[in-house]
């Protein structure tokens, strides 16, 4: 690819487009995600003399230009976007369509309570459990130690569990803001 071959760069886009766009659309919707995918692989085009493979991998280089895509556009925004919804439905062959309603119910109310997860634990889980991220690719695309991680990811794990726990219980769960309000969350 840096000598110009254009076969090489097509096999690489089809090898890691797909783990860069799951990472910005559960991050920031679809709305964001195609531009942080084209942004991505045209950095690496333009800067590819950057990547160094004893640093980590290409799909780890990938999404840690992503990410500082993705946080440019939070800064900016100062919010985030929701998943909409057509992403939030579940593709199955179950039968029965009650089945199939269920399921797309549940899968909402997950992704809706990602969506509500502080960027930090948030990106953990994006990586870790969507995109199956080994630890030491998600801490080199987060920048922080592979310890960091497992925190940050157990933390956000917990974070759901209660937010889910609470719409089960017909409680709407609380919003980031009231969390840190009360105190159930600190960075």
């Amino acid at each position: 690819m840096r000598q110009g071959d254009d076969s090489a760069f097509a096999e690489l886009f089809a090898r890691h487009r797909a783990v860069v766009y799951r990472y910005a659309v559960h991050m920031a919707g679809h709305g964001a995600a195609d531009d942080i995918v084209q942004e991505a692989f045209l950095a690496l085009i333009r800067q590819s003399s950057r990547f160094d493979p004893a640093r980590g991998t290409v799909q780890a280089y990938l999404l840690g230009i992503a990410r500082k895509h993705l946080l440019k556009r939070f800064e900016m925004a100062r919010i985030s976007e929701p998943i909409d919804e057509e992403s939030s439905r579940l593709e199955t062959s179950a039968p029965n369509p009650f089945e199939d309603l269920s399921r797309a119910e549940i899968v909402d109310r997950v992704r809706a309570a990602i969506v509500t997860l502080p960027l930090v634990f948030r990106e953990a889980i994006v990586l870790c459990d969507l995109n199956e991220t080994d630890y030491e690719t998600a801490a080199a695309v987060m920048d922080c130690p592979v310890g960091t991680v497992r925190s940050r990811l157990h933390r956000a794990r917990a974070l759901l569990v209660s937010k889910l726990n609470d719409l089960r219980q017909g409680h709407e769960p609380p919003t980031r803001q009231a969390m840190v309000g009360n105190g159930r969350y600190r960075h």
